[in-house]
């Protein structure tokens, strides 16, 4: 049965259009992207909001952190979000439970509907700063080897950002093999025997409940914590959080990627994996700022550029955001 979801803003889309919009719109965590439409949840409900894709100007992400994340002291955690900005500068915020889910989402809006703004006002003052500094950088006259392969990246990055989508699930898929690889297997097993022992708990406290045990509730109570806490810690080996499942995901974003490269033609002596759009502007600028001339040369920059940048180096948020699309990447696959 069709849920008609709620509309946000002034503009509706008749329902007949809508139902076949949300049946066929693409699900990402609990939002969705039609034609027509982008699906939005509420607290409880997934996709229960609408808002039609003309009145939308403007989809990022957004990462709230804890009190800890500035102070260093006390508990540190993120929560993801995607803000939605629509008609006259009204703002939807959703929360979602997975920071990947985010990426993606807007990685789809990006490519489907490349009129809409993927930054927030903020972060677009940010980057057009950045960007007249680059400009200055750029004074220096270029050798014509030098403007050629400018020009040819440019080509291939107008190509490889119309499927973003592709190298943003492979970046996800290799920041989940990372995190697998680098999650202790004690966690794993801890997180297991708790979850267990919150069954036993819950298990226990339903039994003393029927038989009004006084101290129930509090068995009742932790078991469901447990439960809940444990199995959203995301170390867990569910059947998508496995070395087996892992391996799969990034074989098959690795394909994907490797495909849609090939069917480019585009002709440049780098590996299709790491042909990630943000790779291709950084290259262009290693080239524009006189540090390379020719594609092999400006890969090679990117490649050690990243290999210097480490915890203990600070970076300006845009340029976190870029290492953070790449790197993930060259990482799983030792910069081979």
């Amino acid at each position: 049965m069709f849920l008609k979801p709620a509309k946000l803003g002034e503009k509706e889309i008749p329902e007949s259009i809508l139902s076949e919009d949300k049946k066929h719109c693409k699900k990402i965590g609990p939002c969705g992207i039609g034609k027509e439409a982008l699906y939005l949840n509420s607290f409880y409900l997934e996709r229960r909001f609408y808002i039609p894709v003309s009145s939308v100007s403007r989809v990022f992400k957004r990462v709230a952190m804890s009190k800890g994340g500035f102070t260093g002291k006390g508990l540190f955690a993120t929560m993801p979000y995607l803000v939605v900005v629509y008609e006259d500068g009204k703002e939807k915020q959703c929360n979602f439970k997975y920071e990947d889910q985010v990426d993606a989402f807007v990685a789809s809006v990006k490519e489907r509907f490349p009129q809409i703004k993927t930054v927030s006002e903020a972060a677009e003052k940010r980057l057009a700063e950045a960007e007249k500094k680059q400009a200055e950088k750029r004074l220096i006259p270029l050798s014509e080897q030098a403007k050629e392969t400018v020009n040819v990246l440019e080509q291939a990055k107008a190509a490889l950002t119309k499927r973003l989508s592709l190298f943003t699930e492979l970046t996800n898929a290799a920041k989940k093999k990372r995190t697998y690889e680098k999650t202790k297997p004690f966690y794993k097993w801890l997180a297991l025997f708790m979850v267990v022992m919150g069954a036993a708990a819950l298990a226990y406290g339903v039994f003393s409940f029927m038989n009004h045990d006084a101290f129930a509730v509090y068995f009742v109570l932790f078991g469901m914590a447990a439960i809940f806490l444990f199995s959203g810690a995301n170390v867990m080996p569910p059947s998508t959080n496995n070395r087996k499942a892992i391996k799969k995901r990034l074989a098959a974003a690795e394909e994907a990627v490797t495909g849609y490269v090939d069917s480019l033609h585009l002709g440049l002596p780098v590996p299709a994996c790491y042909l990630h759009p943000v790779t291709v502007e950084r290259m262009q600028r290693a080239v524009r700022e006189g540090r390379a001339e020719s594609v092999e040369d400006a890969f090679d920059v990117v490649k050690n550029d990243l290999k210097k940048i480490n915890a203990d180096v600070s970076v300006t948020q845009e340029e976190f955001d870029e290492i953070m699309a790449i790197k993930p990447v060259f990482l799983v696959r030792d910069y081979v």
